[in-house]
């Protein structure tokens, strides 16, 4: 499929500039309290091992660059006056999404193409959707604006839904295949579970990114 440049997204972006916006969008949702981000923050969020498809192992010298070029393009802004280098997306207002529109472009940009009812699953930490219409509703929005941001893509074949990919640069998939079953461990509460360590590799990720913060600070 071939890339149509627009005034939302002037070229197509990478793998490390998707992951790093998507990562910036995530915790403005579900950790507010923490932006802008350091970059620390920033790389641990991006490298995180749960919700993101595929698990990367971006460096700091990626991230920086990655962050430079988004903000040459406007995507993101750097945060002035800080004794410690802050980012923070500016794609909301760019591209005039609400907040349900903003959840699924996060999951689309964190975990590539998935069908509405895995984005409804996913999305409970960044907006809560009633429905799984709801969703729907607002791919439909936003595929049919002028500047789409994202697209359905064909039925794959011995599956029932269709999947949702987003627009603004290249995806890259894992193999494709069915979930392995986990003995003993139902799905909500492989669910919960998996919550629950999400939030706790945020915790450790925040105070990483804090004593990092904290011995730059204090020049050690």
């Amino acid at each position: 499929m071939p890339f149509v440049t627009s005034t939302r997204i002037p070229r197509k972006l990478d793998p490390a500039e998707i992951r790093v916006l998507g990562s910036l969008l995530e915790k403005e949702q579900t950790n507010p309290e923490t932006v802008p981000l350091t970059v620390n923050a920033l790389i641990a969020a991006a490298n995180q091992k749960t919700n993101r498809e595929p698990v990367m192992s971006l460096t700091e010298t990626q991230v920086v660059e990655a962050l430079e070029r988004l903000r040459q393009e406007v995507l993101v802004w750097r945060s002035e006056g800080a004794r410690t280098e802050r980012w923070q997306q500016s794609v909301v207002r760019r591209w005039g999404l609400d907040r349900a529109g903003k959840a699924v472009i996060t999951l689309l940009l964190l975990r590539g193409p998935q069908t509405p009812g895995e984005l409804r699953s996913r999305s409970e930490r960044l907006h809560p959707f009633g429905s799984l219409e709801e969703v729907e509703e607002v791919l439909r929005r936003l595929a049919a604006e002028d500047e789409p941001l994202v697209l359905e893509l064909p039925r794959r074949p011995g599956h029932k839904e269709v999947r949702w990919t987003h627009l603004v640069g290249e995806t890259v998939e894992e193999p494709a295949g069915e979930p392995e079953e986990i003995s003993g461990v139902s799905p909500p509460a492989r669910s919960g579970l998996a919550s629950r360590v999400e939030e706790l590799e945020e915790t450790v990720a925040r105070l990483v990114a804090d004593l990092e913060e904290l011995k730059k600070q204090l020049g050690v």
